[in-house]
């Protein structure tokens, strides 16, 4: 009797229960972890699942490294046959994929694929140890040379064996094998035939399953654990706003992330999921100006910290675990500086492969921060000042409106009277003396246009946004609620805000209330007024100078604001020159999170002069265009402090109608 089948069957059954067990011990945390809905809207979560796994949408944006996972990933799929070939086989006699084409096209394609991905494999040897990015610092090196070395050898074992096969002279498929008949030809020479070669190949087929079986039991403790877990966390993804932060919940103990077991099991599936690959520390405006923020080792760290959890002893109910790292996450495993550092601008998860989403997780840090009373100077300064005077500038309410004194006409004010549309100025844009100027020229562009527009004047208060993400929900609470009560005593038919943080606190967190306002910015309602005539274009000799824009992170991130500035840049004859990171790829200005009521301690360069730079570096830009009241303020700032003020200049978007 063969014993091929028991020793084969007894193997697997070896390995798949090692690395069962290895899997269970490894995600079992999730399974006591809170509740997430992630299974709604079904057919979109299938359907997102072709051009980010199939296409490779986002992997392709490093377009080296997506080549090579692509060729990677699809010579997995096709070489699974060949694994589906050896274990039938080898349990089953007679057993082959013969009747599908095992011996036709299948074997032509395992050969072909075979090819491809031993050059796929070697491309990744020569970016992780030549080419060496940036965007790998910190990452396991170690465990990323076994897993390539591990793929060589279930692909090299797999062609040794058909190769020692076609040399014996019972391989049926080798008219359809062109490298394994090649290397057989120097099998023979080398006098491996016949009898000789039939041992080789059955030796080379033990030692190919043999190699996929530890491949198995390897995968459970290492990063590339993500072969089983991307797929699933791709499908899972947060498929809701991007701009709506997760609410607390009111029966907690307490607000915020104090210990990485309070993580629902989806935020637990991103910490498996994460490959170490680096592209949202490459993409990190925190990372790049120096300070202590590396998106990916905060997911490493909190991962080695889940896992940590795991080796501890069992505390009782309520308590810390003995002997864990987890006994202060915050200000331990994920230090104060770090989670201050997060501007929220979300480009780490813009450009993740695998939808792992960091930011929320570094709010419900901060909240834990705010809660326990941690928080920077200029952090409790700002808070201190919204909490008394609902702004940050710590001025009363009644200079809120102070800025319409320099207009030769009166706003409506939209408590008093209706209006199409009540304007949302926000805080900067109200009391910041370098964006006032702006807020004057949007003003008059509306009442030149004969747009019916109002203000709340003194009953407006800062929209909360930024708040919520410094991680004081009681205080986002309080200002909501209040602008809430101000604008339900108004009548109207649409908001209108110059400020995207406002645009995404109207339109994505407010709704969370049960508030249902339609949200546009200034931006998109200019668009609409030029095109219906009612602003006036200049003639076309007097719009002057090459522009370059940057893309606000909560009008384009958060909010899909991408086209109405392009759009209106068209519209009004200018020609634009794009930055290389434009758009979903745009470069923070480093003010958002938070960030802009915090000083520069360990700034080597500041994100808004990173950006001046890059802009200068298009060779023909003379206007720097932006479209929010905070980048004015930074973008200012960045070329008076490079000095190129003769070179480039900043301009907000209202200007340009000028």
């Amino acid at each position: 009797m063969d014993s091929k089948p028991l020793v084969l069957a007894a193997m697997m059954l070896l390995a798949a229960s090692f690395a069962g067990y290895r899997f269970f011990l490894r995600l079992r945390p999730m399974f006591s972890a809170p509740g997430i809905d992630r299974l709604d809207h079904i057919g979109e979560r299938l359907w997102g699942l072709v051009p980010n796994v199939l296409l490779h949408r986002r992997l392709l944006m490093i377009r080296y490294s997506g080549i090579l996972h692509a060729m990677i990933f699809s010579s997995f799929i096709v070489l699974f046959t060949a694994i589906i070939q050896a274990f039938g086989s080898g349990l089953i006699p007679g057993f082959s994929l013969a009747p599908v084409g095992g011996n036709s096209v299948i074997a032509l394609l395992q050969d072909v694929f075979a090819v491809v991905i031993l050059i796929g494999v070697g491309m990744a040897f020569y970016n992780r140890f030549v080419i060496k990015p940036a965007r790998f610092k910190g990452s396991n090196n170690k465990d990323a040379t076994i897993i390539l070395l591990l793929i060589s050898s279930v692909v090299v074992s797999m062609l040794l064996e058909f190769a020692f096969h076609i040399a014996a002279g019972n391989e049926p498929s080798a008219a359809w094998r062109p490298l394994s008949s090649l290397i057989a030809r120097l099998l023979v020479a080398l006098g491996f035939e016949g009898e000789r070669a039939a041992e080789a190949a059955h030796i080379l087929y033990w030692i190919h399953v043999s190699v996929i079986l530890g491949f198995l039991t390897y995968i459970p403790g290492s990063k590339h654990l993500h072969m089983f877990v991307a797929i699933p966390n791709i499908f899972l993804r947060n498929i809701g706003p991007k701009g709506q932060s997760r609410t607390p919940d009111p029966k907690a103990a307490h607000i915020g992330l104090s210990d990485v077991r309070e993580l629902d099991w989806k935020g637990m599936l991103d910490l498996y999921s994460c490959t170490e690959c680096g592209r949202c520390q490459a993409a990190c405006p925190a990372y790049a100006a120096g300070l202590p923020l590396s998106p990916k080792i905060l997911i490493m760290n909190l991962r080695d910290a889940l896992i940590g959890e795991q080796a501890a002893p069992a505390a009782p109910a309520g308590a810390p675990a003995a002997g864990s790292n987890l006994e202060a996450l915050v200000g331990s495993v994920i230090s104060e500086q770090t989670l201050w550092a997060c501007t929220t601008c979300r480009a780490c998860m813009d450009v993740c492969p695998l939808h792992i989403e960091h930011v929320p997780k570094i709010v419900d840090m901060r909240r834990h921060m705010v809660e326990t009373g941690h928080v920077t100077t200029g952090i409790q300064d700002a808070l201190a000042s919204l909490q008394q005077y609902g702004n940050s500038f710590k001025k009363p309410a009644r200079m809120r409106a102070k800025w319409t004194t320099g207009l030769d006409f009166k706003i409506k004010d939209a408590r008093k009277e209706e209006v199409d549309i009540l304007w949302f100025v926000g805080d900067f844009a109200s009391y910041d003396p370098r964006v006032q100027r702006i807020t004057q020229t949007v003003a008059r562009l509306l009442q030149k246009a004969g747009v019916d527009f109002g203000i709340l004047y003194d009953a407006e208060q800062n929209s909360g946004n930024d708040v919520r993400r410094v991680g004081d929900e009681g205080l986002f609470q309080n200002l909501s609620e209040h602008n809430i009560e101000a604008l339900a005593g108004c009548t109207f038919k649409r908001i209108m805000t110059t400020d995207p943080h406002s645009l995404n606190a109207l339109r994505q967190e407010y709704p969370a209330q049960g508030t249902r306002y339609e949200v546009i910015h200034y931006t998109q309602f200019l668009l609409e007024l030029l095109r219906e005539g009612k602003i006036q274009k200049a003639a076309n000799d007097k719009v002057t100078g090459v522009v370059t824009y940057h893309d606000p992170c909560y009008l384009g991130r958060y909010n899909n604001g991408f086209e109405p500035p392009r759009q209106i840049f068209e519209e009004l004859g200018y020609k634009l020159h794009e930055m290389g990171r434009c758009r979903e790829n745009s470069f923070c200005c480093g003010a958002g999170g938070g960030r802009i009521w915090q000083d520069d301690t360990g700034v080597k360069e500041r994100p808004s002069e990173n950006r001046i730079r890059e802009a200068l570096a298009l060779g023909d830009a003379t206007i720097f265009a932006v479209a929010c009241p905070k980048d004015l303020v930074m973008y200012t700032a960045a070329v008076q402090s490079l000095a190129v003020e003769d070179k480039i200049q900043v301009k907000d978007i209202a200007e340009l109608f000028a």
